[in-house]
């Protein structure tokens, strides 16, 4: 099994002001936990930017030029209270998406199997015209449409367990059912969609959790409500939302995840993606705010990724 690993030093290099959560901190810690021996067997690359044809695949032009024209020149600068720039802002964000396409062509390619990209600022907040929650474009939604121009993928599955829903992701492919979006999640809780109700065209799955829920909880929505959509949709490839904020340690909300629950669910979806599209599997970084339980569960999330 070959898992690619991308991970770059541009992703440090999005500041945010002190005491804000989305922080470089987060992929030094991920750097410093994938640098032992039991990941040397990881292929390895770093990331590039793309051009602006490729953000317009999930957003409007007028919206990618206004991120450009609110970079500072130095300093950091609000999008709204929780959504931040700085200098190099649009460069990193560029590359995360840059990164999930190289995935994205890689495993299509065959030249890994499944990968997972560190980048950051996070993306599945981010609508087609509207920066939110972290985040500013939407990393997820892109590279499963980069699928489908780069290697003509009927059907693109997007699986999003990060704590908060994926308001960006549902909006953007709600009338497409060419993508499939589903999603566990802590509700109530920021940004407050993800009802069961939201169906979109049929291609929108929710599953939302409890406060204080568990990985118990989190298996039987997994194999109750989004494993068989997921398997009826039959994708050509599976895009992971990966965030690791249901953490039981993460400040942010108050889901009670383990790194052997994320662990657990790579492996689920990794037998997903074996029985429709040879394995195909790219997973992306999303939140996580605790540096301690980020290593782990990252740590866990690929070590499932490596296993034959």
């Amino acid at each position: 099994m070959t898992t690619l690993l991308v991970s770059d030093e541009i992703f440090q290099h999005h500041r945010v002001p002190e005491g804000h959560p989305e922080r470089p901190d987060r992929v030094r810690a991920i750097d410093a936990a994938l640098g032992g021996e039991r990941f040397a067997g990881l292929l390895r690359r770093g990331a590039r930017k793309v051009d602006d044809e490729v953000l317009t695949t999930a957003h409007s032009a007028a919206y990618v030029t206004a991120i450009r024209d609110a970079i500072p020149v130095e300093g950091e600068t609000a999008l709204d209270p929780d959504t931040w720039v700085s200098r190099r802002s649009f460069e990193v964000a560029s590359s995360a998406v840059g990164a999930a396409c190289l995935a994205v062509e890689a495993v299509m390619d065959g030249e890994a199997d499944n990968a997972f990209c560190a980048v950051r600022p996070p993306g599945h907040h981010a609508e087609v015209d509207q920066a939110m929650g972290f985040c500013l474009f939407a990393n997820a939604v892109i590279a499963a449409r980069h699928a489908q121009r780069y290697a003509g993928a009927e059907r693109v599955a997007i699986v999003d367990w990060d704590v908060h829903h994926g308001n960006g992701t549902q909006a953007i492919v709600w009338s497409d059912p060419s993508i499939m979006y589903a999603s566990t999640h802590q509700m109530p809780l920021f940004p407050g969609t993800g009802a069961v109700s939201e169906t979109g065209v049929g291609n929108i799955v929710n599953a939302p959790l409890a406060p204080g829920a568990g990985g118990v909880e989190f298996a039987e929505a997994f194999t109750t409500s989004l494993l068989p959509a997921l398997d009826a949709f039959a994708p050509d490839l599976v895009v992971v939302s990966a965030g690791f904020d249901a953490h039981w340690r993460d400040p942010l909300a108050s889901l009670n995840f383990s790194e052997e629950d994320f662990a657990w669910a790579t492996t689920e979806i990794m037998a997903l993606a074996g029985r429709h599209c040879s394995g195909r599997m790219v997973s992306l970084l999303e939140g996580g705010y605790d540096l301690k339980g980020l290593a782990d569960s990252v740590s866990a999330h690929i070590e499932a990724l490596m296993k034959p």
